[in-house]
């Protein structure tokens, strides 16, 4: 038996607002100290030249419904840390909506993150860049690296539990199709979220002929409990340049769902630095959530 129409529309309800949670919860702490969060962790300092062991510097993108300080208060500093220069960025601002960004097209904020890799390529002196995305974050660049000339500035790309082929929510969106009252809030929805759902206009035209574009490197993270990009493993990438890891592969016990993989989980840290920098890889286990 098919759910009922209320039933359908409380699930979706349920799932907009678990994902506006996730992402709001360390906005309240984060966004009132945004600018001493990042001067003294080290970050965004735009006087910062890259080193010899890392040559590159690493520009961070946030998700929907966050911002380029709380997606990355973990994150950047344990970079910052490791010797690199760190920087992030805003995007996809809607107008009189302040903190949570994310929501404009995805090709709009492609276009957004194209001018700030100019900005630090020129503040640094650097020739290439190395981005690494949550959710949305590592999904979009892929537009700027195809379809903005971003292939022929960006060394690698890390994506941690990106929605590189949409999502259905659990199945909330394929309903869409069979009751207007599912159908409806979809569409209400900002066009940075619809063109995230999978099937969209947006990531058909993303994906076509192909995930990847040579010379970039890819590497995927996920997490098998992800209840925001589902199926987890659309987040997955293929072709010869990429590298998909999965989360539980290196600590099977590791519960971070799509939220925590991004904000703090310091074994998905430790699997995104072994991609920025090969050379000096190491094993990431259930200890490194300890060791670091």
């Amino acid at each position: 038996m098919l759910p009922s129409k209320p039933r359908i529309l409380a699930r979706v309800l349920s799932a907009m607002a678990l994902t506006a949670t996730l992402a709001a919860a360390p906005a309240l702490t984060g966004a009132a100290t945004a600018d001493a969060a990042t001067v003294s962790s080290g970050w965004n300092d735009y006087s910062c030249k890259p080193s010899a062991s890392h040559p590159r510097p690493v520009v961070l993108v946030h998700g929907t419904l966050a911002n380029s300080v709380d997606n990355w208060l973990a994150f950047a500093p344990y970079l910052v840390a490791r010797g690199y220069c760190v920087f992030s960025l805003d995007y996809g601002q809607l107008p009189g909506v302040a903190v949570f960004y994310g929501l404009g097209p995805v090709a709009d904020s492609a276009q957004q993150l194209s001018d700030y890799v100019d900005t630090v390529l020129a503040d640094t002196g650097a020739s290439k860049v190395d981005l690494v995305g949550h959710s949305e974050g590592g999904m979009m660049p892929r537009y700027y690296l195809k379809f903005l000339g971003g292939a022929a500035k960006v060394n690698a790309l890390v994506g941690i539990a990106p929605d590189n082929h949409g999502t259905t929510l659990d199945g909330i969106t394929a309903l869409a199709d069979l009751y207007p009252a599912a159908a409806a809030l979809v569409a209400s929805l900002p066009q940075g979220l619809q063109d995230q759902i999978a099937g969209s206009a947006f990531l058909s035209k993303l994906n076509a002929g192909g995930d990847t574009v040579p010379g970039v490197k890819y590497t995927v993270i996920v997490t098998k409990y992800d209840e925001i990009v589902t199926p987890y493993a659309s987040g997955y990438l293929t072709g010869s340049n990429v590298t998909n890891l999965l989360l539980q592969d290196s600590c099977s016990l590791d519960l971070s769902e799509h939220a925590t993989i991004g904000l703090t989980d310091v074994i998905a840290f430790h699997l995104a630095a072994n991609a920025l920098d090969p050379a000096h890889a190491t094993p990431a286990t259930c200890l490194t959530a300890l060791t670091g």
